[in-house]
């Protein structure tokens, strides 16, 4: 799997989001969404962490 850039895991949560909140969407639909959106904003709080760490070691040389 390609790692994918940060903009990118937010802005699929966020066409997610908008899935979610379609009044037609069923319930197992609106489960297995809930489930992708919960995977990409971890794998963008990941992104996130790894970022600080990164700035972390940079400002301590």
């Amino acid at each position: 799997m390609a790692k994918e850039k940060f903009e990118t895991k937010l802005e699929s949560a966020k066409k997610i989001l908008e899935t979610l909140m379609n009044p037609e969407i069923t319930l197992e639909e609106s489960v297995k969404a809930y489930e992708k959106g919960m995977n990409e904003l971890s794998d963008a709080q990941k992104m996130l962490e790894d970022a600080q760490i990164k700035i972390n070691e940079i400002k301590s040389n």
